[in-house]
């Protein structure tokens, strides 16, 4: 098993620097041969949590910065995104699978992150995401 790594970064809230440190994240995993299907999980789950960071956390505010922490060995990778919006609470979110809520836009990020992910908790109001992904043994 090779070295754990951990990284920190914080970007403006632009959709632009969320997908190239997106991509950075992807390729470290295909650099330790994760599975194609870990790399898919683990990229919906990056998008989706860097985009609310910045869209619904930050509002898009140019004064405000998304941070990115990650650790990652040949077991599997943990990823903290935190905005620097007012938060939200993730229960007040409306279940996107009910019949009522089908329509909705809103709603779909978290249960994709829960249902790709080992392991989703909101922290801090709601503005910090701690996310884990244990690699699959093939």
């Amino acid at each position: 098993m090779s070295a754990r790594e951990s990284f920190q970064v914080t970007i403006p809230s632009d959709i632009a620097e969320g997908q190239a440190i997106q991509e950075r994240i992807l390729r470290m995993l295909e650099n330790r041969d994760y599975t194609t299907r870990d790399v898919f999980g683990v990229r919906l789950a990056l998008e989706e949590a860097i985009v609310n960071a910045i869209k619904h956390g930050n509002k898009f505010a140019s004064d405000k910065s998304v941070h990115i922490h990650w650790e990652l060995d040949d077991a599997g990778i943990r990823i903290l995104i935190e905005d620097e919006g007012t938060g939200f609470d993730p229960g007040d979110i409306p279940d996107p699978t009910l019949e009522e809520n089908l329509e909705r836009p809103s709603g779909r990020g978290i249960m994709l992150i829960r249902a790709y992910m080992n392991f989703c908790e909101y922290q801090n109001d709601g503005r910090r995401v701690v996310m884990e992904k244990q690699r699959t043994v093939e």
